[in-house]
């Protein structure tokens, strides 16, 4: 029986990541849809809602999740011209282009802008937004009424990460220029917090910032007095691929949409974003409930997502530690070209160690991720990709886990299964095994729970776990601390439930806590 589960466990593995292989298709210009990637979380450029209210569409992969604002309502009309059906693919900032050069993606339509260094990756369309920089400070904070970039002196500002808002924080004379961030949502609750004393953004979000928090405000500047920027770092553009032939049609399209239609779709776009200003009057209490109520079935999908791909890792990784641990503790072969290669494969395993021990898992998942796509052509879907990223790091950990439990055993019972003729296999299957399974059961269990948490980096390839969707959630509400305090509570009882099943694992492995022998049963009764 444990040989036929530990065989059905490998054989659902490597299925799955065929499955998940073959599944997915590389966005084809010829295919009938228009893959556009966007965040889903940069009000009122794109966001996340659960319904298809105010024209949103569904959101790749995931049911009953929709993307609404601007960027979708150019993009519908792009994909319109194109005669294709818009699928919108909701990835992090961060992983944009590279979707884009893997072929995850056809465009990015993102409120990014043309910046001469992102034109060294991929190539833009002509603009369909332009806007200009603002400065988002709290309204009773000490720069409320500034009126110049000279008033910000001494602030502590700072702007999206891999953005040109990031650069023109240095024309503030005196500024202390803070740690670049990853999302608007972390830079909205550094200045809630007070960490920071204001961000630079663009006109539309920070008029959203403002409508949706009352604490905050927009600070606008007349030319002279504020960013001196190059055209192009306020214009908003469509990211292509380089030498896509569809970058003319998109032209041509865009070039039908007049300066009137597009400044009414971006009115349009703020009026119907989702807004937290109808809770500023609410109780805390009438607040969270509504989070839940809105967002309550998104925060359950992405929790069974985190604990499917916790639950199923853990497994793996445990098998492939077992299986590592088992060979790298294997006595040198008398056959001297056995020997050889054994000594390869241990360098080899002893390389995967290393390498997934020494580098963090959201680098992992980048590489794995959009390398595979770009060196081999292979495409993975996200919870694919998840389940292989995971499993292999937690396998890294495992083996030298299980490698130290085989050396705890003592010397004497491998001598003793030797003396009664068992050989290396029986020994190490029979006797010292499940010994080693118990022993290691408490850290199986502990890569349970990081498991369950780790699952947050992965949000850096969009994968729609439980962190990520808090994030989508809060980038759209602006409600942080409300939105991460129900996040964090649900973490909590997924990490409290698996540490209790485990523990209950482990005494019913143990059995009885005292054993009484037959004999003295026998005496007792006399």
């Amino acid at each position: 029986m444990k040989k036929k589960a530990t065989l059905l466990v490998l054989f659902s593995f490597i299925a799955t990541l065929f499955l998940g292989i073959t599944s997915t298709n590389f966005a084809d210009e010829n295919d009938d849809t228009f893959r556009v990637g966007m965040e889903a979380a940069y009000a009122p450029f794109n966001w996340t809602q659960t319904n298809d209210a105010h024209g949103a569409v569904p959101k790749s992969g995931e049911k009953n999740t929709y993307v609404g604002g601007y960027d979708v309502e150019i993009a519908k009309r792009i994909a319109d011209g194109l005669g294709k059906k818009l699928e919108v693919v909701a990835i992090q900032w961060d992983g944009l282009v590279p979707a884009l050069n893997s072929n995850k993606i056809d465009a990015i339509v993102a409120g990014m802008s043309p910046t001469e260094e992102r034109r060294k990756e991929i190539s833009f369309t002509d603009p369909y937004y332009e806007s200009h920089l603002v400065v988002v400070v709290q309204k009773e904070g000490n720069y409320a009424n500034a009126k110049s970039l000279a008033d910000l002196e001494g602030a502590k500002v700072t702007a999206q990460l891999n953005t040109f808002h990031y650069s023109v924080i240095d024309q503030i004379p005196g500024v202390q220029k803070q740690q670049a961030q990853q999302n608007f949502s972390a830079m909205r609750v550094a200045l809630s917090s007070g960490v920071i004393d204001g961000y630079v953004s663009e006109r539309p979000e920070g008029v959203t910032a403002a409508n949706v928090n009352k604490n905050f405000k927009m600070l606008e500047f007349a030319e002279a007095d504020g960013f001196q920027t190059n055209p192009e770092d306020v214009q908003v553009a469509v990211g292509m691929r380089k030498n896509d032939e569809n970058i003319a049609k998109v032209n041509d399209i865009l070039a039908t949409i007049p300066q009137e239609e597009r400044n009414k779709i971006m009115d349009d776009a703020v009026a119907n974003q989702p807004s937290a200003s109808d809770e500023e009057e609410a109780g805390l209490f009438q607040v969270f409930k509504n989070i839940i109520t809105q967002y309550g079935g998104l925060f359950l999908r992405g929790a069974g997502i985190t604990v499917f791909v916790a639950i199923f890792s853990t497994i793996a990784g445990t098998f492939i530690g077992l299986l590592v641990g088992v060979f790298r503790t294997l006595p040198d072969s008398d056959n001297p070209v056995a020997r050889f290669f054994q000594k390869i494969i241990n360098w080899i395993l002893t390389i995967y160690i290393e390498v997934f021990r020494g580098t963090p898992m959201m680098v992992q998942a980048m590489v794995i991720f959009y390398g595979l796509a770009l060196a081999f052509q292979i495409d993975l879907n996200r919870t694919i990709a998840a389940l292989l990223i995971v499993s292999v790091n937690t396998g890294a950990y495992m083996s030298e886990i299980v490698r130290g439990g085989i050396f705890a055993v003592d010397k004497g019972q491998f001598e003793a299964a030797q003396a009664i003729g068992m050989t290396h296999r029986q020994t190490m299957t029979k006797v010292v095994l499940p010994q080693v399974v118990r022993n290691i059961l408490p850290a199986i269990g502990n890569e349970t729970v990081i498991n369950i948490k780790d699952t947050a980096v992965l949000s850096v390839i969009s994968v729609g776990d439980l962190f990520y969707q808090g994030t989508a959630a809060a980038g759209t509400n602006l409600l942080f601390f409300q939105t991460f305090t129900i996040i964090g509570a649900i973490y909590l009882v997924l990490t409290i439930t698996a540490t209790r099943l485990l523990r209950l694992m482990e005494k019913k492995m143990d059995g009885p806590s005292a054993y009484v022998r037959l004999e003295e049963t026998e005496e007792t009764q006399q």
